[in-house]
């Protein structure tokens, strides 16, 4: 009887190791406010002018993102992760922004990219409990 339940416990305790993996992170009203503060200055950017300083307003919008994230601990892994394919669009972006590489078509087609990846991104981050 001992044995069976020192391998339950066993098991138990290993499935909620496991599960923390998986369970996406909690409310918070930081990193809530942020992902809508990248929504937005996605959304504000405009083609039709330089387009450097704006991308530089995203990047640093998800920089503090992802730094707050990250200073929360280890359990904020899930939100990071999220924002990572929108930080390789950003970064790529602002290098092609400040050698002046970046046309007007370049820059309509990496803000559709950069709206789904925020609307994703800020619906994940919005819709945890």
């Amino acid at each position: 009887m001992r044995i069976l339940a020192a391998a339950v416990l066993a098991l138990s305790l290993t499935g909620c190791a496991t599960v923390q993996n998986w369970i996406p992170s909690f409310w918070d009203d930081n990193q809530s406010r942020a992902i809508v503060d990248v929504r937005q200055s996605v959304a504000q950017l405009d083609c039709n002018i330089d387009h450097a300083p704006q991308v530089k307003r995203i990047k640093d919008h998800l920089e503090w993102f992802d730094l707050y994230s990250e200073s929360k601990g280890s359990r904020q892994q899930d939100v990071r992760k999220l924002i990572g394919p929108m930080k390789e669009t950003v970064d790529d972006f602002y290098k092609r922004s400040i050698d002046k590489q970046g046309t007007k078509a370049y820059c309509e087609i990496k803000k559709k990219i950069m709206i789904l990846q925020s609307e994703k991104s800020a619906s994940a981050v919005l819709g945890r409990f």
